[in-house]
């Protein structure tokens, strides 16, 4: 299935669908601030590895991140934030950053044994209003050309095209960008950048 969606302001019916979908361990792409994602909800371990297993990775947790609807639901998979990298993700979010943050039990419930895991708060309104919806983390991993790991797909026809039928529901929501989140390592002291991308660390630490 195909869903033409405006990220400004989704169609409420439209997220009832997608919401539906996740609930029965479907799995969506759907677009977000950096590149367009394949996402399932997080209680659905079989479509992790649905997943998983079309992009050609195991279910290594380091492969995928979690997508938040606010700070507030990052709390209750995370151990405390300290107030200093609080107040950076709440300076920057919803953003293109992803936050790699010690974990807690609600992770391992997910992927057993891990101790961190990245995180993020798209700013697109499109998977935050599933989340808001679900009252769930979306698990996601990005979508890329076969022939260029780091060559992101930003066409949503193009993504029709190579992934219809190979996940129960794409989301048309215009071109997305061509570069990945930024990522900041917050598990220890301070902030350590692991990749540079669309957000720029410049505005955050100014």
């Amino acid at each position: 299935m195909k869903l033409r969606m405006y990220p400004k302001s989704p169609a409420p019916r439209h997220i009832a669908i997608l919401k539906e979908a996740l609930m029965n361990g479907g799995l969506i792409i759907i677009p977000t601030d950096s590149v367009y994602a394949i996402a399932c909800a997080a209680d659905q371990p079989g479509a992790i590895k649905k997943m998983a297993e079309l992009k050609g990775n195991s279910t290594d947790p380091s492969h995928f991140s979690l997508l938040f609807a606010n700070l507030a639901m990052v709390s209750e998979y995370t151990k405390p934030i300290s107030k200093e990298h609080y107040k950076i993700m709440n300076r920057v979010l919803p953003g293109p950053f992803t936050f790699i943050l010690p974990s807690n039990g609600n992770i391992n419930k997910i992927f057993p044994g891990r101790k961190t895991m990245g995180v993020r708060i798209p700013d697109n309104n499109v998977p935050l209003y599933i989340i808001r919806e679900l009252g769930l983390p979306l698990i996601t991993t990005s979508i890329h050309d076969n022939d260029a790991l780091l060559d992101y797909t930003t066409d949503p026809q193009l993504i029709i095209k190579n992934w219809e039928g190979k996940v129960d529901i794409i989301v048309d929501g215009g071109y997305g960008n061509n570069e990945p989140s930024t990522v900041l390592d917050c598990t220890g002291d301070g902030v350590t950048m692991i990749r540079q991308g669309i957000g720029e660390l410049d505005e955050m630490m100014a």
